[in-house]
């Protein structure tokens, strides 16, 4: 048998994570459960699969049920704080090597401080002849 792609520990890290389901107040069908969703995730990011092409046979709901749970997860902040907590976790059992950690203006951005640009006069075509 594979392994699963959502193992015991991580939903252990993941599922105080995740947001309530919303409620139903006009009832409707059951909701796909959230590891089955996290594990359809998964599956199309690592293969790279169009998300319509999810089989159903992995019991992980239809490609677009898991595409709109990321849409939501990542609206609510769900995986800035999965990274924050893999993170402390790391960092707890001195698994972090910090010797090759970077950061970048993607990732903190200048405010205030930053200098203005200076303004690059615009390049204007030459009408020389050219010398072939």
């Amino acid at each position: 048998m594979a392994k699963p792609l959502v193992s015991d520990e991580l939903w252990e890290i993941i599922e105080p994570l995740l947001p309530a389901e919303p409620p139903k107040p006009k009832g409707g069908r059951p909701r796909v459960p959230d590891r089955a969703a996290l594990t359809g995730i998964i599956f199309v990011l690592k293969s790279g699969i169009p998300w319509e092409m999810l089989p159903l046979e992995m019991g992980c709901g239809r490609g677009v049920t898991c595409w709109r749970r990321l849409r939501d997860w990542q609206q609510a902040g769900v995986w800035e704080r999965l990274h924050r907590a893999l993170l402390d976790q790391l960092g707890a059992a001195d698994q972090i090597d910090w010797s090759r950690a970077s950061l970048d203006s993607a990732s903190i951005p200048a405010k205030r401080g930053a200098s203005k640009s200076v303004e690059i006069p615009p390049t204007r075509a030459n009408l020389a002849r050219s010398g072939i």
